[in-house]
């Protein structure tokens, strides 16, 4: 693959519906645990009124944005009970705080822990790996994202706070878009350790 020069860059090439297959360790409960997603990623120019709005939310000048994306996604885990809900959206908007875009804000009109706004940080790696961090109020998320080639993409996580959790996904690049609903017993996963 070419090099990725900056964050906005790296999810450029994220764009598109990727289906992913996660295993996450519970380090409290010592028990793994499979799970599926699909994921429908959205790229969005600076000047797209939503990132704008999303600048302004967090107090941050709209003209510095370089980009940013919508994400949908529905999911199953292991776990679940019934009539769990994993569908969701965000929107992410990048601020970079030093030339060249490779590290800086990461803005969020919601994050994963919370449903409120939240602000994190991204920094590209020397192997073109996408991190981004966020702290909450009682928790830290660790992601880091990278291509093994065009079409899949592994992710590997933590959080460190109340609830201590790894996890690693494989997300490959499909070609069909996301309904608007998905028949939730496709995502099912299987016994597998990596869910598939």
């Amino acid at each position: 693959m070419e090099p990725i020069p900056d964050a906005a860059e790296f999810f450029r090439r994220s764009a598109g519906v990727w289906r992913s297959q996660r295993t996450s360790h519970h380090l409290l409960h010592r028990r793994a645990e499979t799970g599926a997603s699909l994921i429908e990623v959205q790229t969005l120019d600076p000047g797209d009124a939503r990132l704008e709005a999303i600048a302004r939310l967090h107090g941050q000048d709209a003209a510095r944005l370089s980009g940013g994306c919508h994400v949908r996604w529905t999911a199953s885990m292991a776990w679940d009970r019934a009539g769990e809900d994993h569908e969701g959206e965000t929107l992410f908007a990048l601020v970079p705080t030093q030339p060249g875009g490779r590290e800086g804000l990461l803005l969020r009109d919601r994050g994963y822990a919370e449903t409120s706004p939240v602000a994190g940080r991204f920094e590209m790696d020397d192997e073109d790996g996408l991190v981004l961090i966020t702290s909450y109020e009682t928790m830290e998320s660790r992601e880091r994202f990278w291509f093994l080639c065009q079409d899949v993409r592994l992710r590997a996580s933590t959080v460190e706070g109340l609830s201590n959790t790894a996890s690693l996904c494989i997300e490959t690049r499909m070609e069909v878009a996301l309904p608007d609903r998905v028949d939730r017993p496709e995502l099912q996963p299987s016994g597998s350790a990596l869910g598939w």
